[in-house]
């Protein structure tokens, strides 16, 4: 690859992909945390699950910051605004904007048990993120696999919360 062959496409859709990426280890810790409790590796991931979750959102901000360098022009960008693939990929970082935003331990003490309740908006996030990815994608295969991936991580942990409840 010579160093002018990586250009906006690649720029956009590995900044992307690496969000979302990001995104699906940070939903992963929780399934991970209750199938494998106490064992070291799983403790030092739940340890670090706020800094993949803020890694997550910095490649979105970057991804954002992309597409606005390229388009420059505010009419471009409000005209393109109300596609249904921006839309999703817009609400998807406005609910990731608090998120980070709330990422770190005075946010946590102040907010107290309504910083779990906020950061809650991960999920519909994360619904929204897959959504743009598959409405936005030239070829959506690889975001329908993603969108799988997804769907087990949730499952999973739906299922191992409701074990715990029973237990």
């Amino acid at each position: 690859m010579t160093p002018n062959s990586y250009g906006y496409g690649h720029a956009i859709g590995d900044s992307g992909d690496w969000a979302a990426w990001l995104l699906l280890v940070t939903l992963a810790v929780t399934p991970i945390r209750l199938a494998f409790r106490k064992r070291n590796w799983a403790v030092w991931l739940m340890r670090r699950r706020r800094d993949l979750g803020v890694a997550s959102f910095a490649y979105a901000a970057f991804h954002t910051g992309i597409y606005l360098g390229k388009k420059v022009d505010p009419a471009i960008i409000l005209s393109e605004a109300g596609e249904p693939y921006m839309l999703a990929g817009w609400a998807a970082l406005a609910l990731y904007v608090p998120l980070a935003a709330t990422s770190n331990d005075i946010a946590t003490r102040a907010l107290k048990r309504s910083w779990k309740t906020l950061h809650r908006l991960v999920y519909p996030a994360a619904i929204l993120v897959f959504v743009h990815w598959v409405l936005s994608a030239f070829d959506a295969t690889t975001a329908w696999i993603h969108v799988g991936i997804l769907v087990a991580i949730e499952g999973i942990r739906i299922v191992l919360q409701m074990r715990q409840r029973v237990t």
